[in-house]
């Protein structure tokens, strides 16, 4: 039966790659309004007032990392970081559930878009992402790169993910660890999304392959935002969900590259996408201006925010449904950001915490081992509904800023990491977002205000040369002053009334650090291991 196919630009290389037959209809490449359409028609989402779509995503509000699993096939086997992380599964399993999930689709339809991950055209993957629901698909569209309509006549996938939320897995004939799973198979170039929808499963699977493929060609994959000052200087800011990457990069006085990926060649820092995906939970109109505005904006997607009925007036205070509210919405409705997604090397290297002990000072300079060493440790706190099950804040370390998201070793990434800071002299920074004057639940979290007049002067050159005091818990380098912060605030233990409870929790946060590294101990440089930070005995 051939298949009814619409939209403005249908691919002369069509679905049959994939497995799909009987579909009842395929949709291509529409435009974000006719996704809404198509949305609303089929009661997926609701419109709120100003014009963004509201999703509801049900059970799954985050991401579920212990339902990832990567084919266990011969040409990538040897390559893969096995363990936790990166579970195997057989590529019987992955047949069998692909030849499910294409019955499923039997007599349905289905979503198509042609994009792009990655801003430099050398590097670039033209990826598909075929879904089971409209807002899917437009939120695919917010988040990749678009092509030109020229392009997509003959888009040749090299990547595709096939996502199907209401198709549930079966544990025990699938091999999965419940009805959810996401399943990637290098040699199908093929991912596999079911029994969640939530959306961000699709663009860490991309992410997740970028993270495979660009090692190889000498590309950092990094688990970052990045901006360019007025003087041309780029800047990259590090850090998992929470820490602070989108909000801090969002600076008015700065061009901004992007929000949450990027790769780091030989000569440029790029996007490897074509949005943002920002969490809103409690967002301020005046902390966060660029990012609010986009709440009430059509083509703005809003996942899991709870909105009157009757009045379509949205509460971004409202947690009900999760702590991990998020908004997707295309690059350029931020303003001053760049229209190449491309910026140079850069100058300077933000890693953003949110340390749940509040022990870290609020900013340090890291000399190049201790940034080889704080980017292996990855410490930061898991922030309440990123992940499922997470509640409130736990520390963790999470290696390279991204350990969801790393199919090779992280020895891999942090070799490039070291040669590119030492090609380049960049300047390395490790900033605390998290707590300040006490743990999580005594404490508060560190001033926006604060950690934005800290950056600011890192990025203007203020504090390279500024004198510096270590810290004897970290070893870190902490700036003795900074305008338009006081100085109690620079040094950590001053915020705390409970000077005795400061340094048992110090003594607490770096034996964990020096438990965490031994297990990168033997992989790294002499000067590395000596940075390390060890507990007092």
């Amino acid at each position: 039966m051939t298949v009814k196919q619409f939209g403005p630009t249908i691919s002369s290389n069509g679905l049959d790659y994939l497995g799909l037959s009987g579909l009842k209809a395929a949709h291509w490449n529409y435009s974000a309004a006719g996704l809404y359409e198509q949305a609303l028609v089929r009661g997926e989402a609701t419109l709120a007032k100003g014009g963004p779509l509201v999703a509801i995503t049900g059970q799954h509000t985050g991401r579920s990392p212990n339902d990832k699993f990567i084919v266990q096939e011969d040409s990538t086997s040897g390559d893969i970081w096995w363990g936790n992380v990166n579970k195997p599964i057989t590529e019987e399993q992955f047949d069998r559930l692909h030849g499910r999930v294409a019955a499923y689709l039997q007599g349905r339809e289905v979503f198509v878009q042609d994009l792009y991950a990655g801003a430099d055209p050398e590097y670039r993957l033209p990826v598909r992402i075929v879904t089971q629901h409209a807002w899917h698909n437009l939120f695919a569209q917010n988040m990749f790169i678009r092509p030109s309509a020229e392009d997509r006549m003959h888009f040749a996938p090299e990547f595709t993910v096939l996502q199907v939320p209401d198709f549930k897995a079966v544990p025990e004939r699938d091999g999965t660890r419940s009805d959810v799973f996401i399943l990637c198979n290098f040699a199908k170039r093929l991912i596999l999304v079911g029994g969640t929808s939530y959306a961000g499963e699709i663009k860490k699977g991309i992410f997740s392959v970028m993270n495979y493929l660009l090692p190889a060609r000498g590309v950092l994959p990094m688990h970052c935002s990045a901006n360019i000052g007025p003087q041309g200087d780029t800047a990259v800011f590090f850090g998992l969900s929470g820490t602070g990457k989108t909000t801090l990069s969002a600076d008015g006085s700065r061009t901004l590259i992007g929000d949450d990926e990027h790769g780091w060649s030989e000569t440029s820092v790029f996007n490897f996408e074509g949005g943002c995906y920002a969490k809103v939970i409690r967002l301020s109109a005046e902390a966060e201006p660029e990012i609010y505005a986009t709440t009430s904006r059509f083509g703005t997607i809003l996942e899991n925010v709870v909105m009157d009925p009757d009045t379509r007036v949205l509460d971004l205070d409202d947690g009900r449904y999760t702590e991990n509210t998020r908004a997707s919405y295309p690059l350029d409705f931020i303003p001053n950001v760049s229209d190449t997604g491309i910026g140079g090397i850069p100058q300077n290297i933000v890693m953003l915490t949110a340390d749940a002990f509040g022990v870290l000072p609020p900013i340090s300079k890291l000399t190049p081992d201790q940034a080889m060493y704080h980017f292996l440790s990855g410490y930061t706190a898991r922030v309440a509904g990123t992940e499922k099950g997470v509640t409130e804040p736990q520390a963790t370390f999470s290696t390279c800023f991204g350990a969801p998201f790393m199919p090779r070793h992280p020895a891999v990434y942090a070799k490039l990491l070291g040669d590119k800071i030492a090609k380049h002299g960049s300047n390395v920074w490790l900033v605390n977002t998290g707590w300040s004057g006490g743990a999580y639940g005594t404490g508060k979290r560190m001033s926006i205000g604060h950690t934005r007049s800290l950056i600011r002067a890192a990025l203007e050159g203020n504090l390279a040369d500024a004198p510096h005091r270590p810290d004897p818990n970290f070893g870190l380098f902490i700036p003795e002053a900074c305008p338009d912060v006081p100085a109690d605030v620079l040094q950590p233990k001053n915020t705390w009334h409970d000077k005795r409870a400061y340094d048992e929790t110090a003594r607490e946060v770096a034996k964990r650090f020096e438990a965490n590294f031994k297990q990168f101990a033997d992989e790294v440089e002499p000067g590395v291991r000596d940075a390390g930070i060890k507990a007092a005995a």
